[in-house]
């Protein structure tokens, strides 16, 4: 708060500094307020100082004015009372200061002419209107007057004068002729701005009896004629005609040719003049010029630039306008009128005056008992103004003394006002181009607070915006604001807050902590009011999914997200914008909760897709672009320029690319003549290329199209081009792929690819056929043939090699001389077999075979190979003979040695040889026999493990399938495992050939056991098979385990148990139906069951274990001896419950869960055990 100071009257200076920085009070806009609280008048509309009115009308003198009380209204007409009520055509409107002066009842407007002022006072001051000059407009007629027809010979220059009579306001004058059509005016012929018609020369077409001038009065709607004005233009043919008609012979005669004239001003005369123009006014300058041909008018500005922006010309440039002048648009402008002959120019010196304008007008003042404050008046003009107060209209020297206010020029300071203070003052500012007139009030005011915001406003902002809280307040003195929060909070201060002049508290960042009732407070010395608002703070409005940017191809379906997150308490609503616009009415847009999708999308579907989310009190959105993409629409406007005989120039114009720029143009021909309506390809181009140069060929009837290619597709075809049908000649190329090959052994096909249609360039297309044979000293024979593409010599030598070419021809001649290729006649199979036939076993399965080649010769046609057949004799084991499978292998080209691979061991075989042409095999080779030598045998074929005991197992097993050679012996190996899958030693027994059965004894009771078993040759040892099994357990302990079930005190055991846990069960059930707590863990507790405990790992786990041997995992799927070792009727526990997905489970870690105690037993990932496995007892016995 601003403290108040004395200040010395002395010192001006100072006081006018200060006064400026004191504001004085501010009247909120309150309509309840304002009606309360008392005010000067103030002038709130009134007629224009220059007022003239319709004569024929009633004149309306507007004067309103607003004040409390409301003010009353008096008027001035030339500076002294106007009391209307002795003039019984004047009356004012109710409670206004409006008069209305009744001429349309006998009223004359002349009578009323004059210059009115009104007032409006109450008891707080007087305000006053502008001097108002009341003036009825006129429009007089034309006078009287003889007007001679003007005779003007051609090329002269005329001017026809309107001289209009004297109007208010002037009047607007144009041209027009008996027909009421405007006169046509240009360069030549112009309208001046005093309303006269210049013509700069004269034409002989201007001749005409109804030049008439027109006068139009606004104000009273009407036009006044002048009467028509002749003009009669000689030419000087008819000038010279009527000279001669006049003259004898021998006189010398004829007027002068039409001569050009240097131009000449017609207005303004002389070479300088001077013009004045009022500030803000249309400063209008104007040159017309005589002369022939007709002047150009152009304009400058003497040592400046013309105003842009401000500039224009008018009248065919005969007039320079300049809008919105000001003092610094003074200085020279010179209009310059140029034809070819010469130029004449004219300076006009413009003078910009002003008449008052505001710089500072006198405001308002509200003030408390005991301010300052000022009234400040400033005005500028040219000349300077001079600056007079009034208060309530009254000279201020004459008007009664203040002694709070003193008058310093144009300012008024007021000091420590009081109620009676209160005044309305006028500003004078006046030179001689006119004057300004201003109100402005001091109301000096004393008002106990006031808070003006409805009592528990409730505000509602998002989180993180600023808050305002209003607290809109009057009084006077101006009364102090401070804000508490809650019920008994203290004043707010610090940096978090801000606090408005208004009132307004400003929480510049509004958190949720922010939330609750604010109180305001206002006290001046007059008295104290408090009022409470509420704020609110709500959650921001979010759009967590925005729209994406999407590419679709036309006809697609789009799809636009738009997920949001508001605050609980407000309603959003979500609405789709395209392009900033309502989406179109088209029911492809389907706007769903969160999402908009466009279906059957078309190309005006392109644009940008708006999500904008309102609620109450904030706005958000989020864009994306949808760009439909499509086949690029096909060329058109084809165009075939420069054509040749070989070559041809297409141009074209590009259809629509279809937001996919096109990457290239395809390019196609028809021949109309060979193959009417088939398209072939022709070449292609890059897409920024719409012209290519076309290679052609004779005799073709071409028709072009071109097809555009972008990423999505290829186009349409274009519309075909005009047809272009090249000239004949002979061909240009021979047939391709000219091949020679006898289809029998005394004959020779030679085969050829025809020519093209187009290719053959002309008409009457043949081949000529020639061949001989290659190394003999023959002459070509030849032939000519029609278009085919075979021809068969007969009567050839088997398979002998001849030169051969096929050459084109037409009507117009043969193709260059074609190049010879070497064909053969016809094959014949084979002669010989191949000799020397070797074999060479490398090993048991592989054997490599030799041969020598046959003679060429003897082959009878192109070599491609050799083929050896081989197979099975017997295997040597088993000494039986078995369906003989022959294998064959091709060896291609001059081959003479192969690889055999794939072969039994231990077996005799047989092969022979044959050499292949194109014609088929010749004859074998003798048979060739050879023998394999041993191998390691396959693995047995079975292994079974029965007849189980307490500390013996018997195996039988199966020979081997494939024994590949003599078996020597079996290896048997085996090994116990205990329960967690650890490996005991391993124990080797080596077992003749002949044995198909073992029984192994001393071994351990209830005992798990892994065998590894397999077979020998003399080259060494086979696969092997491994098994499973276990020793079954001692049969008293068996049957103690299996009695327990039975025994009296165990049942009775098992029912007591059953028991508590149906009356457990019923109280859990009363307690809950009573809204008890029943803790689960409690329950839990109480009621443990030994049986089902978990059994620590080091207790009954099973353990993973690998082969000793060959570290390899155990198999899947091992045989399962058909006598099981463990009868399921004699154990507890199956090994099928551990066994691959029979009712088993296992954990995350691939463990085995069982199925009684709930301990954990691990099984191997992989392995070749039995599906059996010892009961948890028996696996626990298996340790002691």
């Amino acid at each position: 708060m601003m403290k108040k100071m004395n200040i010395p009257t002395s010192k001006t200076s100072l006081v006018l500094f200060l006064c400026q920085i004191i504001s004085a009070l501010d009247v909120p806009l309150d309509s309840k307020l304002l009606e309360e609280l008392s005010q000067p008048p103030t002038i709130t509309q009134q007629s224009p100082k220059d007022y003239i009115v319709d004569p024929r009308e009633n004149i309306v003198i507007q004067c309103e004015a607003k004040g409390k009380p409301p003010p009353s209204f008096s008027w001035t007409r030339n500076g002294t009372h106007f009391d209307i009520d002795k003039d019984s055509q004047v009356t004012m409107k109710p409670n206004s200061g409006t008069l209305v002066i009744n001429i349309m009842n006998g009223g004359k407007a002349e009578a009323y002419e004059g210059v009115y002022q009104c007032t409006a006072r109450n008891e707080r001051g007087a305000a006053v209107s502008n001097n108002i000059m009341i003036r009825p407009s006129r429009s007089p007629l034309w006078t009287k007057e003889k007007l001679e027809p003007n005779h003007v010979r051609e090329g002269d220059s005329l001017v026809l004068h309107c001289r209009p009579p004297v109007g208010l306001p002037p009047p607007i004058i144009f041209w027009m002729d008996n027909a009421f059509q405007r006169l046509p005016q240009s360069e030549r012929v112009s309208q001046g701005l005093n309303g006269d018609l210049y013509f700069s020369n004269v034409q002989p077409e201007d001749t005409r009896e109804d030049y008439i001038c027109y006068a139009r009065f606004n104000h009273t709607q009407t036009i006044q004629q002048k009467q028509p004005i002749s003009v009669k233009v000689y030419s000087m043919d008819s000038l010279n005609d009527t000279i001669a008609a006049n003259l004898s012979d021998t006189d010398i005669y004829g007027a002068k040719p039409v001569t050009e004239r240097q131009p000449v001003l017609l207005t303004p005369t002389g070479s300088t003049s001077t013009k004045v123009e009022l500030r803000g006014n249309v400063l209008l300058l104007e040159c017309i010029a005589a002369g022939l041909p007709t002047p150009v008018i152009r304009w400058i500005k003497e040592g400046g630039e013309l105003p842009a922006n401000r500039t224009f010309f008018e009248n065919f440039k005969k007039t320079l306008k300049i809008i919105d002048v000001s003092e610094a648009d003074s200085g020279n402008y010179k209009c310059i009128a140029r034809n070819t002959l010469g130029s004449v120019y004219h300076v006009i010196s413009v003078t910009v005056k002003a008449a008052p304008y505001w710089i500072t007008a006198p405001r308002n003042l509200v003030l408390s008992p005991g301010e300052d404050g000022t009234l400040i008046c400033r005005a500028n003009g040219n000349p300077k103004p001079s600056i007079s107060w009034l208060a309530n209209g009254v000279p201020i020297a004459i008007a009664p003394e203040d002694p709070s206010r003193k008058v310093d020029g144009d300012t008024i300071i007021f000091s420590h006002v009081q109620e009676r203070s209160s005044a309305v003052y006028q500003c004078n500012a006046s030179n001689e181009y006119g004057y300004l007139l201003a109100n402005a009030f001091v109301n000096v005011l004393a008002e106990p607070p006031r808070i003006l915001t409805p009592a528990n406003k409730l505000y509602q902002v998002i989180a993180d915006s600023p808050a305002l809280l209003d607290c809109a307040y009057f009084g006077s003195p101006k009364p102090e604001i401070e804000w508490f929060k809650g019920v008994k909070g203290s004043i707010l201060r610090g940096n978090e807050y801000v606090f408005h002049d208004n009132g307004t508290l400003e929480i510049p960042v509004a958190q949720k902590n922010s939330a609750g009732t604010y109180t305001c407070v206002a006290r001046n010395e007059l008295g104290k009011i408090q009022n409470e608002v509420h704020l609110e703070i709500k959650d921001p409005t979010m759009i967590i999914k925005q729209p994406e940017y999407k590419v679709i191809q036309r006809y697609g379906h789009a799809s636009f997200e738009c997920i949001i997150k508001h605050d609980s308490t407000l309603l959003p609503t979500v609405t789709w914008l395209k392009d900033n616009e309502e989406l179109p009415d088209d029911e492809r847009f389907l706007v769903g909760k969160d999402n908009l999708t466009i279906m059957n999308v078309t190309d005006k579907d392109d644009g940008t897709y708006t999500c904008v989310v309102n609620t109450t009190l904030d706005s958000v959105s989020a864009s994306a672009v949808l760009t439909v993409v499509a086949r690029p629409n096909p060329p058109f406007d084809l165009e075939l320029t420069g054509q040749l005989e070989r070559s041809i120039t297409l141009s074209w114009i590009p259809g629509d690319e279809n937001n996919s720029p096109i990457t290239n143009f395809i390019i196609e021909y028809e021949d109309a003549l060979h193959e009417p309506g088939v398209w072939h390809y022709q070449t292609e181009v890059p897409g920024t290329q719409t012209t290519v140069k076309l290679k052609l060929s004779p005799y073709v009837n071409y028709s072009f199209r071109v097809i555009a290619v972008n990423k999505i597709g290829r186009s349409q075809p274009s519309e075909p081009s005009d047809q272009y049908l090249t000239k004949s000649a002979s061909p240009d190329e021979n047939p391709a792929n000219v091949q020679g090959i006898g289809s029998e052994p005394d004959n020779l096909v030679i085969t050829w690819e025809p020519l093209k249609g187009f290719q053959s360039n002309g008409p009457g297309l043949q081949y000529k056929v020639s061949w001989r044979q290659k190394d003999v000293d023959d002459e070509w024979t030849s032939v000519i043939v029609a278009n085919v593409s075979k021809y068969i010599v007969s009567g050839t030598p088997t398979f002998v090699p001849y030169e051969i070419k096929v050459q084109a021809l037409n009507d117009l001649g043969y193709a260059p001389e074609p190049s010879e290729v070497i064909g053969h006649s016809g094959e014949d199979l084979p002669m010989v077999a191949p000799g020397n036939v070797q074999v060479h076993v490398i090993n048991s399965t592989l054997a490599k075979v030799h041969w020598d080649p046959v003679p060429l010769k003897t082959v009878r046609g192109h070599l491609q190979g050799y083929k050896v057949y081989y197979w099975k004799v017997q295997s040597l084991s088993r000494r039986s003979r078995r369906h003989v499978e022959k294998k064959i292998l091709t060896f291609r080209g001059n081959k003479t040695f192969g690889m055999l691979p794939g072969l039994e061991p231990y077996s005799s075989y047989k092969l022979n040889v044959r050499v292949v042409n194109g014609k088929g095999e010749g004859p074998a080779s003798p048979d060739k026999v050879f023998n394999t030598p041993e191998g390691v045998p396959s693995s047995p074929s079975f292994l079974k493990i029965t007849n189980p005991t307490l500390d013996s197992l018997t195996l039988e097993w199966g020979s081997p399938t494939h024994p590949n050679g003599v078996l020597t012996s079996y290896t048997l190996k085996f090994q116990p495992i205990n329960n967690t899958h650890e490996l005991g030693p391993l124990v080797e027994i080596r077992i003749p050939a002949n044995e198909s059965s073992l029984i192994l004894k001393n071994l351990n009771y209830s005992t798990r056991y892994k065998f590894y078993f397999n077979a020998q040759t003399s080259v060494g040892s086979g696969s092997q098979i491994t098994e499973e099994a276990v020793t079954i357990m001692d049969e008293a302990m068996a049957s103690r385990q299996v009695d327990i079930a039975t025994q009296g005190w165990f049942i009775g055991l098992m029912c007591a148990v059953a028991l508590l846990i149906l009356i457990l069960l019923i109280v859990c059930f009363i307690r809950r139906n009573k809204g008890g707590k029943y803790p689960v863990k409690e329950k839990e507790d109480a009621h443990a069951d030994p049986e089902i405990q978990p059994m620590k790992e080091d207790d009954g786990t099973f353990g993973e274990y690998s082969d000793a041997e060959d570290h390899k995992p155990l198999k899947k799927g091992s045989r399962t001896p058909s006598d099981r070792t463990v009868k399921k009727e004699d154990s507890d526990d199956s090994l099928v419950d551990y066994g691959e997905g029979v009712n088993g489970q296992f954990n995350e870690d691939g463990s085995f869960i069982g199925q009684y105690s709930g301990k954990k037993e691990k099984e191997p990932a992989e392995g070749n055990e039995s599906s059996e496995a010892p009961s948890p007892v028996n696996a626990m016995n298996s340790f002691v």
